[in-house]
């Protein structure tokens, strides 16, 4: 899972309002005459204001065209804060030693934002920590852990649906959907909450973020035609996806590094092996850019299906294609070409299967 929590630390304090903002400091132990400057948190050379400590305290001032990350930099302890800022006069109280628990008031959205950190932050800690311990574990598959990080992240889809409703008119919202769109497998569950929101709430930055993932997303998404390709196989020999019309198709994109996609293997050797005779194969799509690696893997976990891969690591031109961002991800096509289901593994791919093809 990747590029998934460092963004939880963002700090959304302001909604939309006046012309200018304003922020007014008083934190302990910053050095007297020391440089405060608010910047672009995208663009750190772009600078919006600066000032100095005097008395203890400072105040920057300036305008921002909507809603957005800024960072304030205190040059004198070489700390920086997040700010969500937009156009409101803002105080921001603390102290220099614990410079993440500001208190910054003035902001409706800052209540919001305490709200989304209350409820969030110890829902998103749990799911790392099993995410952790699901990685520790080498090639040893613990189904009960794997049970309990899909019941924690249906906490969290469950938290999202409440927060998105009570809040469809805060820049949160769509923040939150930022946060929480990888950990969604179906593209309309995110569609579905961003439809919730106003539609001043899904123009303004983060609402547009939404919109063009969920633009991607759809590509790929389940109930859409698979986007066909060809990519070599280990003997160089061409493979392409529409050659496998008229069965259901497992797409499995993986790679020999990637340990939960290695851990996951002997569950997909045992769905091969159980459905293979019932109008079902796999085909594998390796990110990997070793071949030798690539083929030890398939050797040493018994990978008896078609396996392909252009050896271009995340570039692969299918995973490319399909926006693939983290593995293991597969795609269940069927007779006709159409994705039926997406992310099955553990006992959710044998159930879709059994549901599909029959167990007998």
């Amino acid at each position: 899972m990747r590029r998934i929590l460092g963004i939880l630390f963002f700090l959304p304090l302001a909604l939309f309002g006046q012309q200018e903002f304003a922020i007014k400091g008083d934190v302990k132990g910053l050095p007297e005459g020391s440089a405060i400057s608010l910047t672009d948190a995208n663009n750190p050379k772009d600078t919006l204001a600066s000032s100095r400590v005097e008395n203890g305290g400072f105040e920057l001032r300036g305008s921002v065209p909507e809603p957005n990350l800024y960072q304030l930099n205190f040059d004198g302890i070489q700390k920086k804060s997040i700010v969500f800022l937009s156009n409101h006069a803002l105080s921001v109280k603390g102290d220099a030693q614990a410079i993440q628990n500001l208190e910054i008031t003035g902001s409706p959205t800052h209540d919001v934002f305490t709200e989304f950190q209350q409820v969030f932050n110890p829902l998103f800690q749990e799911l790392t920590r099993l995410s952790q311990q699901i990685n520790s574990q080498g090639m040893q598959r613990d189904e009960s852990l794997m049970n309990d990080y899909r019941k924690q992240a249906g906490k969290i889809s469950a938290a999202v649906n409440d927060f998105v409703t009570r809040h469809r008119s805060s820049p949160v919202s769509p923040f939150l959907l930022v946060v929480t769109s990888q950990l969604e497998q179906d593209i309309s569950v995110t569609e579905s909450r961003f439809g919730l929101l106003d539609e001043k709430i899904k123009n303004g930055f983060y609402g547009k973020i939404v919109g063009e993932y969920i633009a991607e997303a759809k590509i790929g998404a389940v109930g859409a035609q698979a986007l066909d390709f060809s990519q070599a196989d280990p003997d160089g020999k061409m493979v392409s996806l529409s050659a496998f019309r008229g069965k259901y198709l497992l797409v499995d994109f993986w790679a020999s590094w990637c340990r939960p996609c290695r851990m996951e293997n002997p569950n997909l050797v045992k769905a091969y092996h159980r459905f293979k005779d019932k109008n079902f194969t796999v085909l594998g799509v390796s990110l990997d850019r070793s071949k030798d690696s690539w083929l030890k893997a398939i050797k040493d976990d018994k990978l008896d299906w078609t396996q392909v891969s252009d050896l271009k690591f995340w570039s692969n031109e299918a995973a490319v294609k399909y926006k693939v961002q983290s593995i293991p991800q597969n795609l269940l096509i069927d007779p006709s070409g159409k994705i039926i289901a997406k992310n099955l593994r553990g006992p959710e791919l044998h159930s879709k299967l059994c549901e599909l093809l029959g167990c007998n």
